[in-house]
């Protein structure tokens, strides 16, 4: 493999990599301002306020099975173009909302242009980064998305509590907007080395065995993704609850772990695998959630911040970049679907079975039941990786024998 091959940080990356930032950056500004304006504006309940995530995710689920499909066509332009305008449809409709019914509408609108670009985007990273250098390279293209989670929150909480939420939802139409320039910059990424007709019939023919391939990550994402959503949904209401007044700090700690254990985690991925980085992380995530149920100062938010955060960074990048090498080429495209999928799914049911359990129980017991699905994580991953090992230790004995 030639020098040029091995380039990381080329033009097509950076870009792909900026637009991937703005398109988080949306997200993660109104994302955890949701359930306070929705409670303040609309008197809500907590099941309520857990559908304007739910729904988003779920209509963001459907709408990658048909991104997958068009993808393998090739069509990156247009998918991206359209989902960014979509998006950006939806979020400036967000003020003329008079009622939750409408607001939801909008939830599920933005979902759909949500899932259209947030699937083109990595797969087009996916096509430029060097294939010995996926974990890596997908562990800083995923950097863009812990910066968003680090400071969207903040802007979006501090413009919503300052200027309200008008100009919350101008400031994030703005973010998308600047999406647009950076793509049309970045048109010379071609997503079409299957070519043929005949090869795109074997890619759909395939399409099981893939599937099959990815089931294990992809249920593993959406464990960590139901914590993930009880976050999101339910942290600043914790913070009132629990009378914590820099709850909002539990971002950008969280954010600042992520950044430091990303770029390790990635070369550890591509040098030795993914099973150290998956038990590790399931107990970093584990205890950071234990942590945060306990907390009752603002250095209990940052050190279960940092713990959730060193766990989460490990995870989630490494399942992504697992999921991709275990695919052909043409296939990438499902695997961002069904990464980005399994990680919705788990937010929307995470928010509406943890919101469930928040109604009959305090917020803080809701976190340390939330810690038991990386339990669960944990215990699934070493089953089937033992159940696998096991497995190829035997057929390597039949063969030599």
């Amino acid at each position: 493999m030639n020098t040029h091959q091995e380039k990381l940080w080329s033009k097509e990356f950076i870009l792909i990599t900026l637009c991937n930032l703005l398109l988080f950056l949306n997200l993660q500004m109104l994302l955890p301002s949701f359930p306070v304006y929705t409670k303040d504006a609309f008197q809500a309940s907590d099941f309520t306020v857990s559908l304007v995530t739910s729904l988003f995710a779920l209509s963001a689920i459907a709408t990658r099975f048909f991104a997958a499909g068009i993808l393998r066509k090739g069509k990156v332009s247009i998918i991206l173009y359209t989902g960014a305008a979509i998006a950006l449809l939806a979020t400036a409709g967000y003020y003329w909302c008079g009622s939750i019914a409408l607001l939801l509408v909008m939830r599920v609108l933005f979902g759909v242009g949500f899932g259209l670009a947030s699937t083109t985007l990595p797969t087009m990273a996916a096509h430029v980064i060097p294939p010995r250098r996926m974990g890596e390279g997908i562990g800083y293209f995923g950097l863009s998305t812990s910066l968003a989670m680090s400071i969207g929150p903040i802007i979006g909480l501090s413009l919503l509590g300052s200027f309200g939420f008008g100009t919350l939802t101008a400031a994030g139409s703005l973010v998308l907007i600047l999406i647009f320039p950076l793509a049309f910059a970045n048109r010379s990424v071609d997503l079409s080395p299957a070519g043929s007709p005949a090869a795109s019939s074997s890619s759909k023919k395939n399409t099981g065995a893939v599937l099959k391939k990815i089931a294990l990550p992809g249920l593993l994402n959406l464990l960590l993704s139901v914590t993930y959503g009880g976050l999101l949904s339910f942290l600043a209401l914790y913070g009132k609850q629990a009378h914590l007044s820099h709850i909002g700090s539990f971002f950008l700690f969280n954010a600042l772990a992520i950044f430091l254990i990303r770029p390790f985690s990635g070369r550890i991925f591509d040098s030795k695998g993914h099973f150290g980085i998956m038990v590790a992380g399931a107990v970093f995530t584990m205890g950071g959630l234990v942590t945060l149920s306990l907390a009752d100062s603002t250095l209990y938010i940052i050190l279960a911040a940092m713990l959730y955060g060193l766990g989460y960074g490990m995870i989630q990048p490494s399942i992504q970049a697992w999921m991709i090498k275990e695919v052909p080429v043409e296939q990438r495209g499902l695997a961002n679907s069904m990464f980005f999928n399994s990680l919705d799914l788990g937010v929307a049911a995470g928010s509406m079975l943890l919101g469930a359990i928040a109604m009959h129980a305090n917020y803080s017991g809701m976190y340390r039941i939330s810690a038991l699905f990386m339990g669960l994580f944990l215990v699934l991953y070493l089953v089937v990786s033992l159940w696998q090992r096991k497995r190829r230790s035997s057929d390597a004995e039949q063969k030599t024998a």
